[in-house]
């Protein structure tokens, strides 16, 4: 603990150790660390449109372990190639260039995250995660063989728990795809339960546009049989307004894709 004391994260800087997030204004039963693909990267400072400022979003590393620094950066790089691929499939699914989406991600946001959910006495009482959809464009997640994350089944509304599998990753469709796409793909609602009995780690990647970014129906995808389902909303802005609720519980829920539908 007094080593991850030292790089706790704060709301200013959001990179670092953290164990008292929430996830729609509901405490989560976990720690994370959190650290960014691209060190450094730009945030706009604030969610108001009018605002222009920026701050400047860094990686605090741990000197202990000795070697943490090296291997959590060269597994990032070898997830970051897995993204652009997957991605990369995702466009060619869609009728478009393989490299569509590539641009979108120059000065990418995408963080990589550490997460740790002890064990917990009254299971029945809290979630390692609320249910939530994730804000970027995909999210892969490698998962020790403990279990709890669960996908919400449309038909019925009945969570649905994902099984480990040995040697084998998690892949999440966030909510960008599902505004470029126009609704093709669908952003998967999600949410971790917790034991009182073993601990359980997973290890998740964001991929995350540059801050800049307008999140809008991609062009080649829109026509008078298929209009535009979303209005165009800056990213950058977007996932400010979605850090201020991770710290602290407000008075109303976090910004949703679904403040954006038209129709």
């Amino acid at each position: 603990m007094e080593e991850k004391r030292k790089v706790k994260r704060d709301e200013v800087n959001p990179m670092g150790y953290y164990e008292s997030e929430h996830t729609k204004n509901v405490r989560d039963w976990k720690e994370v660390f959190d650290f960014l693909i691209k060190d450094p990267t730009f945030l706009p400072a604030s969610p108001e449109l009018e605002d222009d400022e920026m701050r400047t979003l860094s990686n605090q590393w741990p000197e202990n372990p000795p070697q943490f620094r090296e291997v959590c950066q060269e597994y990032a790089r070898e997830l970051e190639k897995l993204g652009y691929k997957l991605l990369e499939l995702i466009a060619l699914s869609l009728g478009l260039p393989s490299n569509r989406f590539n641009g979108y991600f120059e000065d990418q946001l995408s963080r990589m995250r550490l997460n740790h959910y002890p064990p917990c006495p009254c299971p029945e009482l809290a979630l390692g995660v609320g249910r939530h959809k994730d804000a970027g464009a995909l999210t892969i997640v490698t998962q020790d063989d403990v279990g709890g994350l669960q996908v919400k089944r449309k038909s019925d509304g009945v969570w649905v728990p994902v099984k480990p599998t040995s040697n084998a990753l998690v892949i999440n469709v966030g909510d960008i795809i599902q505004v470029w796409s126009n609704d093709a793909y669908e952003s998967v609602e999600h949410r971790v339960v917790v034991n009182s009995e073993r601990e359980r780690f997973s290890i998740p990647i964001f991929f995350f546009p540059s801050h800049y970014v307008m999140v809008k129906p991609l062009e080649e995808l829109v026509n008078e049989g298929n209009p535009p389902k979303y209005k165009p909303y800056n990213f950058g802005k977007f996932i400010a307004a979605r850090n201020r609720s991770n710290f602290k519980k407000l008075e109303v829920q976090n910004i949703q894709i679904s403040d954006f539908k038209i129709i």
